[in-house]
């Protein structure tokens, strides 16, 4: 049977034939009581989190199984975003994280590579760093992560972006006021890369 591994800041990854496994990796910077207790605790909200999504209506993974540091999934066949991204494909992205949005969860990575295609369904993975936060800052952020995946990404970056705000605008009433956020947060990140 084989079994590809991928290794990620926070997790080692597993993928085999119908499923993957994910473990959080120990962190020899800390102290290990303090570690161990971390990496059951981002364990369990990663667990959580995926359950809430979908019963938010976004399509994740499921979850099979719950260890003390690791996660069994089920292995989602298809194409990453970024490979096939679209303006309808993007439109659908903007509706999955408005959900996402309104039911007070941030992804905390948000980019096209999170994000798997089969046929026309999109699904959201890898929720390793999300947590809740109903704050316009955190959502601003979130969005601001996908936007930059865009820009650095794909030529049509513009077309992508608007496709998702409409999509986003559809499915969450606040979208207009995080896309203003969104418009800052970026004035922000120019103002500090101007500055000498």
């Amino acid at each position: 049977m084989a079994v590809i591994r991928r290794q990620g800041a926070e997790a080692v990854v597993e993928l085999l034939p119908d499923r993957v496994i994910k473990t959080r990796v120990p962190k020899s910077y800390r102290i290990r009581e303090l570690d161990e207790r971390l990496r059951r605790e981002r364990t369990r909200a990663e667990a959580k989190i995926i359950s809430e999504a979908r019963r938010l209506g976004i399509p994740t993974p499921v979850v099979y199984d719950v260890g003390q540091f690791s996660l069994e999934m089920e292995l989602i066949q298809g194409r990453p975003l970024k490979d096939v991204l679209s303006p309808e494909l993007s439109r659908k992205a903007g509706v999955l994280v408005g959900k996402l949005h309104q039911g007070g969860l941030i992804h905390g990575d948000l980019t096209t590579s999170n994000m798997i295609v089969t046929d026309s369904t999109i699904y959201v993975i890898d929720f390793g760093l999300s947590y809740w936060d109903g704050t316009l800052e955190a959502r601003g952020v979130d969005v601001h992560v996908y936007y930059q995946t865009l820009v650095s990404s794909h030529e049509n970056h513009e077309e992508l972006m608007e496709a998702f705000a409409e999509g986003y605008r559809s499915s969450f009433p606040g979208a207009n006021e995080v896309l203003r956020r969104v418009r800052e947060i970026e004035y922000r990140g120019r103002y500090k890369t101007e500055t000498p």
